[in-house]
């Protein structure tokens, strides 16, 4: 019996007008839900059932959905002579860039995009404007955007990239069609916390850049083993690459100044994007200036081009500084609250799973979490695809919703805590989640006796 009729009739008129259904595809789920409504950390469907949420759209409203503060700055902005005019520069985002610089040290100046896809784009191009190389490295199970370097190999099967190889790299398991076989001859695929496999590459190609999220946070929480990002940062020196951070998810929501302010390393350049702007369509690509000014090369063969009607659109920026000066802000404490409530729901789960003797590994960096159905941290997305437990994983997920605790039903997809996240949201969360499991663990014992 389908649960949400509702969503599905809704799903179901779109798909007229609409390949799909859904304007993003990788928002198709199943269960289908239409979601119509959002206020800190619940949600509400079309059939008026309520969730407290952790998917967070895709981790972007890191504030918490509707939040007061950021509602009322772009509230004021619609009541001003804020405008979109297409010509000259603006106030708004001079103070933007300033703040985010102020921000991030590792950022000396940056240009703003509309999405986080915009920014990897414009920084692998800036990469190879500046090194005069044309091909890429990325990382198995990464995500980096929709573009054609990088729409490959993030969930994919063992039968479509086959096993593990070290040194060496992995089929392009395309994303998309409409990619050109010539343009993924350019790109190499290895995984992560593989040092072995960047020489690997280093030697047979001439590469200008290594584009990573410095944690994989689509498919999961998977972090870098000790020397990993260091490792990698001695290879761009010595080799001549550009190392790219891509902290689109991991930005903003780990600490002010990225990941990279946590793990103490500098990239050359950087993307961010979702929680900067706690959720509004914002990207940003920043870093050391002497690649940054590529944008305005006075050599117009070495210039690279962005352009975008809509970047810094004032609505938008508007909403970016006040997420900026709410994150800053030492009233606020955001930081402190997520970690806190990141840490009862790691202990929590912890008991819970515990108990049932079965395996499982509970991955956490702050407010970013991922429970694995394997027994122990996962290294790479091979680790995860031959160990994890897929299939209990989808049905403790759909378990969940159908008690009102929503994250993405798709298998070790990152769950996300808020800034509006309570004591009592990870209580409730614990409770539901111990009727859930004591109950999915039981029924898989009686089978498996049986």
């Amino acid at each position: 019996m389908n649960k949400w009729p509702k969503s599905e009739e809704v799903l179901k008129t779109n798909e007229q007008w609409i390949p799909g259904g859904v304007v993003s595809l990788n928002r198709k789920s199943d269960p289908n839900i239409c979601f119509t409504r959002g206020n800190g950390s619940r949600v509400w469907d079309i059939e008026g059932n309520e969730y407290i949420d952790y998917q967070a759209g895709f981790a972007a409203t890191f504030l918490g959905h509707n939040d007061p503060d950021i509602n009322e700055a772009v509230r004021q902005a619609l009541s001003t002579d804020t405008v979109l005019m297409g010509a000259g520069p603006t106030n708004l985002e001079g103070q933007f860039a300033e703040l985010f610089c102020q921000s991030v040290p590792t950022v000396e100046s940056l240009q703003i995009t509309s999405t986080g896809s915009e920014a990897t784009f414009h920084a692998m191009r800036i990469a190879r404007a500046v090194t005069g190389r044309d091909h890429v490295i990325v990382i198995q199970g990464g995500y980096n955007g929709w573009h054609n370097d990088v729409s490959c190999n993030v969930i994919s099967s063992l039968s479509d990239v086959g096993p593990r190889v070290s040194p060496g790299e992995y089929p392009f398991d395309a994303m998309s069609a409409g990619i050109p076989e010539v343009h993924k001859s350019l790109v190499h695929i290895i995984n992560y916390n593989d040092l072995d496999s960047v020489r690997y590459i280093l030697k047979r190609f001439p590469v200008a850049c290594l584009i990573i999220e410095p944690i994989l946070q689509n498919i999961g929480i998977v972090k870098p083993q000790p020397g990993y990002l260091e490792g990698l940062r001695q290879l761009a020196d010595e080799e001549g690459f550009l190392l790219i951070f891509d902290e689109v998810k991991t930005g903003f929501r780990h600490a002010i100044g990225g990941y990279q302010s946590i793990c103490g390393i500098q990239p050359d350049l950087s993307t961010f994007g979702k929680a900067v702007a706690n959720g509004y369509p914002l990207g940003v690509i920043g870093g050391k200036k002497e690649y940054m000014d590529y944008f305005v090369h006075p050599d117009r063969a070495k210039r690279v081009l962005i352009a975008g009607t809509y970047n810094a659109f004032p609505l938008t920026t508007v909403a970016a500084l006040a997420t900026l000066k709410k994150l800053k802000s030492p009233v606020h404490k955001v930081y402190e609250h997520v970690n806190a409530l990141g840490q009862l729901l790691e202990n929590g789960l912890n008991t819970i799973f515990s108990a049932t003797g079965r395996p499982y590994y509970l991955a956490r960096q702050g407010s970013a979490y991922c429970l694995y159905f394997m027994d122990h941290a996962p290294v790479d997305f091979h680790d995860i695809a031959e160990h994890h437990d897929f299939a209990l994983d989808k049905t403790y997920r759909v378990k969940l919703i159908e008690k009102g605790i929503f994250n993405f039903p798709l298998p070790i997809k990152q769950g996300s805590i808020s800034f509006a996240h309570s004591v009592q949201d990870i209580e409730e969360t614990l409770e539901k989640t111990e009727d859930v499991v004591s109950h999915l663990f039981k029924k898989t014992l009686s089978t498996q006796i049986a």
